[in-house]
């Protein structure tokens, strides 16, 4: 008898037994050929010599939600220049390098992200995926993008209210706001959704396929350097529960994305919009970066200097006070430095210096 989870039921439209060679069970999800490269693994040891249903496997942690769907790469010798992943991989590398290549992400990458400026790209994060999922579950039963609806395995939703929960309480909604960036974003995809429905598959592929890679990567540095609980309060967007195995998945899913009845016309159109996806996330990036340095101006407003890194700045009540807004706080050390640099101040300490180094040799005299 099989067990499937509940997560795993989207995907299995039907099994149907392929004898080539060998006895094997293939995978064949909403009209995906069958010369799909996915089987299901099974927990029976003796699956291959007989043409038995495979089984579903339970992770470590056992329990009806704890099941999921395993699933092994098998050879596909198929694969064509003609494909839909295969044409928007060649055709969005450009664009990928650019976003890579952004000062945001670059910043990143390296650790040097501020929790106020993260805070603020899971903010935008919220809303882009708000859009995006909302206008997937309009078009779920529609042909041209029915495929590719995961939505237990890939809806970030839900992820980032917790997210946006952690960061900013209870009452998150009211302390929140879309970006000029992030709305430009949103609206493409709601105007996609509701009248070119074959090209939110451009703006689903972006998205989901890179958290399910880079964005693995942004996880882990975020966590650390923003010292995040273990626990991954603050990075929920980056987990995703359902899913095994990443890397099968997306395999999994450029399978669908090549059932997908399509002409040529329309595939070059989706891979322009998925050109056009990185641009907008671009333009968020670019539009964070210049929040990022606005937070850097702020905080030396007024002549003073950023903490010069001799212990933790967030641990000096005065630099809290004036990220907080208070215009009475000042650290004293930072604010004598300042003064010190204006050349009246210098004036004054000089012609001091001169009339104390009068007094102490008169009195040596």
């Amino acid at each position: 008898m099989v067990s499937i989870g509940a997560s795993s039921l989207n995907w299995c439209a039907d099994l149907l037994y392929c004898g080539s060679g060998r006895q094997k069970w293939c995978l064949l999800g909403l009209g995906v050929r069958p010369s799909s490269r996915w089987s299901l693994k099974s927990s029976v040891s003796d699956l291959q010599n007989r043409p038995a249903m495979p089984s579903v496997m339970e992770n470590s942690e056992g329990g009806d939600e704890g099941e999921s769907l395993r699933y092994e790469e098998m050879e596909d010798d198929n694969v064509s220049p003609t494909d839909l992943s295969e044409l928007l991989k060649e055709g969005t590398k450009e664009s990928h390098d650019r976003a890579e290549n952004t000062q945001f992400v670059k910043d990143f990458l390296k650790g040097r992200i501020k929790k106020e400026l993260f805070k603020l790209a899971t903010t935008a994060l919220y809303f882009t995926y708000s859009a995006l999922e909302e206008e997937m579950d309009r078009n779920k039963d529609n042909p041209v993008f029915a495929p590719l609806y995961f939505p237990l395995e890939l809806h970030r939703k839900e992820a980032l209210i917790k997210d946006m929960k952690y960061f900013y309480g209870e009452d998150w909604k009211e302390k929140i706001q879309c970006s000029d960036a992030t709305q430009q974003y949103v609206d493409r995809i709601h105007h996609v959704g509701r009248h070119e429905p074959e090209l939110l598959v451009a703006h689903a592929y972006t998205r989901y396929m890179g958290d399910l890679s880079g964005g693995q990567v942004l996880k882990k540095v975020a966590q650390r350097a923003l010292k995040l609980p273990i626990t991954e309060e603050g990075i929920q967007f980056y987990t995703f529960e359902n899913i095994s195995n990443a890397q099968k998945f997306k395999q999994l899913y450029r399978a669908r994305l090549n059932a997908l009845d399509l002409d040529k016309n329309c595939k070059e159109r989706i891979v322009e919009e998925a050109n056009r996806a990185f641009r907008f996330n671009m333009e968020v990036f670019d539009e964070l970066d210049k929040i990022g340095q606005s937070l850097v101006e702020e905080a030396q407003d007024g002549g003073v200097p950023v903490h010069d890194g001799k212990g933790d700045v967030r641990k000096c009540p005065y630099y809290a006070d004036k990220l907080a807004g208070s215009a009475a706080a000042g650290c004293p050390y930072h604010t004598a430095v300042a003064l010190a640099k204006q050349p009246i101040v210098q004036l004054i300490l000089a012609a001091c210096v001169a009339v104390a180094a009068g007094v102490a040799a008169w009195y040596v005299m």
